[in-house]
């Protein structure tokens, strides 16, 4: 019988910790003051994991370290293998065998926070309770994250882009109409049956590289209205923020308008289904599924057609 390589069989967790210390750091003598041992010495248990899995980790930078792209993904791998590692470590001093429920999912700056809160609701209310973090950024970024194991799942306002290196499953969860918002005392300025009001007005819009602000400017054009863009926002729930100081009008997705109207109190000054946001939850492929990522598909689209106040029409 042939004997296996040992060094296939496990992974040395001492060269993973000098190395996620070193990308901690950003530099090796920072590294070594904080792991109170040599330069060199870590050096060579860096080298030594570098070895056992086959690829470069870093490069240096004057006195500082670059990751490789590798080395981004093994850092994000070593970053979750020592939470768990401290999540034991908890558990066994609570003293109980219970393990708390994660689930790190990523949410495109862009998508609206208010339907975030209703197709997260189900994992909110789970018994025992699940550990949910929230990171927000760029779509491309997250995938990454989503790729490196870092976050279970995303959700977006748009498709992942095609011929991309990460292999992702793509759910739809609907999409929903706008809802053109203002506060009370711009909604009063604003005279005229809907859309002409909407001629001229201040308006609060997602930036320019959104799926959702090209939609907008093409129903603008087929509307024959003009209006005047005194803002653009990256972050929907900043828009509203704005929004409510009476600075501008913000396109609301219309599922949750009555949410909106009534948190921001806002005025609903018309709405329109010919531009619409379409909501998906992004997946990857996994080995052991995520219960609460299981959940959220049986869910997500019972939590958007649950019924809701409507807004008053103008």
């Amino acid at each position: 019988m042939e004997s296996e390589n040992p060094a296939t069989e496990w992974l040395n967790y001492h060269h993973l910790r000098y190395f996620h210390a070193v990308a901690q750091e950003g530099s090796v003598s920072r590294a070594s003051q904080k792991l109170r041992t040599s330069q060199p010495s870590i050096c060579a248990q860096v080298k030594q994991l570098e070895q056992a899995l086959g690829e470069t980790l870093y490069r240096r930078s004057g006195r500082a370290i670059m990751l490789t792209d590798f080395g981004r993904m093994v850092h994000g791998y070593a970053e979750e293998i020592f939470a768990l590692g401290r999540e034991l470590l908890t558990t066994a001093k609570r003293g109980t065998t219970a393990r708390t429920q994660r689930l790190n999912i990523g949410i495109v700056d862009s998508f609206p926070k208010l339907l975030s809160l209703e197709i997260l609701r189900p994992v909110f209310a789970q018994t025992p309770a699940v550990q949910v973090s929230c990171r927000e950024g760029k779509l491309d970024d997250l995938l990454g994250q989503l790729a490196a194991h870092r976050l279970d799942a995303l959700l977006t306002d748009e498709p992942p882009p095609s011929g991309g290196n990460v292999k992702t499953f793509t759910h739809s969860i609907g999409a929903s109409g706008v809802t053109f918002c203002a506060a009370p005392a711009l909604a009063k300025k604003l005279a005229g049956r809907f859309p002409r009001n909407l001629n001229g007005a201040p308006m609060l819009l997602p930036t320019q590289n959104t799926t959702l602000r090209r939609d907008l400017e093409k129903w603008f054009r087929v509307a024959g209205i003009e209006p005047v863009v005194v803002g653009e926002f990256e972050d929907a729930a900043m828009a509203k923020i704005v929004a409510t100081e009476g600075i501008g009008i913000t396109a609301v997705p219309t599922i949750v308008v009555a949410e909106a109207i009534e948190r921001y109190g806002f005025v609903s000054l018309g709405n329109t289904d010919d531009c619409k946001i379409h909501l998906h939850l992004i997946t990857a492929e996994r080995l052991i599924e995520n219960p609460a990522v299981a959940l959220l598909m049986r869910e997500a689209e019972g939590a958007r057609k649950a019924p809701r106040k409507k807004a008053a029409k103008k």
